[in-house]
């Protein structure tokens, strides 16, 4: 069974709860005004990390933004991304948990660089367990991956926030085996 096929069949569920707790956590919940997200070079974000590469309306920084409009939005941009998420996943075998924590890969990232991601490419290969350790850490184990950014100068500053949720990320994944 495709991974489209156990979307449709409501084995994997799109928007599921605990994602969206999972997305609240480290997206932030109640961020109903606008803001200069610092991490993403004052990228105009509100909600649980909506952009204006996401949205559907605009992003002005001091708008307010009701929590319906939020959980409209949220629930949209979510299910558009585990859409276009589930066409770059091969594996059958990913469950629920391994899917929310893909999810909120391709959030924090966007949907292409998770589905280009050696995680993914991994999972796909049948090696789910790498796959959800390669969320967090490089090929060594020990080199946290997708836990910098790149300050204005073109430096890569490494963003302890960022390996937690990497670290959550992977954890997530792996209860889904």
């Amino acid at each position: 069974m495709s991974l489209r096929s156990k979307i449709a069949t409501g084995a994997i569920v799109l928007a599921s709860a605990p994602l969206l707790a999972f997305l609240g956590k480290w997206e932030g919940s109640g961020q109903n005004v606008v803001y200069p997200d610092q991490l993403a070079r004052g990228l105009p974000t509100v909600c649980k990390g909506i952009t204006r590469y996401t949205s559907p309306y605009p992003l002005v920084v001091g708008d307010y933004w009701s929590p319906a409009r939020c959980a409209e939005v949220e629930q949209l941009v979510v299910e558009k991304g585990q859409l276009a998420l589930a066409d770059c996943l091969s594996n059958p075998a990913i469950g629920q948990k391994t899917f929310d924590a893909l999810t909120s890969h391709g959030h924090n990232f966007g949907v292409p660089s998770t589905c280009a991601s050696r995680s993914v490419g991994l999972i796909n290969a049948g090696r789910i367990a790498e796959g959800c350790k390669a969320l967090a850490w490089g090929p060594d184990g020990k080199t946290p991956v997708w836990s910098s950014v790149t300050d204005a100068q073109g430096r890569k500053q490494f963003v302890p926030g960022l390996h937690a949720r990497r670290r959550a990320e992977a954890a997530m994944c792996a209860e889904g085996l």
